[in-house]
């Protein structure tokens, strides 16, 4: 089972406060356990080294935004993503709704990314 990070994005405030909340009630109201955190950008900032742990916990499910601002901010923070074995799902692209099917999507399929998370990887994608 994929281990799913929440950011709740706390300070940037570019994530709509209702997609936040639908989606941090639907990840609460589901059997499979997940981890929160207020701002995955101030965890970096402060190379907090659970960023480490979460980096080595493939496969992962990361609840954020953009894909290639998640991989830069562990990055940053010295603690890479691997290649394979992460999903990003937008929060700040995407509506609630389709953050919250892609996450039922994933559900027991560890590892495989859903064709929509696929798309939003790729640096064509609307810039930050």
């Amino acid at each position: 089972m994929e281990r799913v990070l929440y950011c709740h994005c706390a300070f940037a405030r570019v994530i709509a406060p209702h997609t936040k909340a639908a989606v941090l009630s639907h990840l609460a109201a589901g059997d499979r356990p997940f981890d929160a955190v207020p701002d995955l950008c101030e965890m970096s900032a402060r190379r907090d080294e659970r960023l480490q742990s979460l980096a080595s916990a493939t496969p992962l499910v990361v609840v954020a935004c953009y894909a290639r601002a998640v991989h830069g901010l562990f990055h940053s923070a010295g603690a890479p993503l691997p290649e394979s074995g992460v999903t990003v799902l937008n929060m700040r692209a995407d509506s609630a709704e389709t953050v919250m099917a892609q996450i039922d999507e994933l559900a027991g399929r560890a590892g495989e990314p859903s064709e929509e998370s696929q798309r939003a990887d790729k640096p064509s994608e609307v810039a930050l």
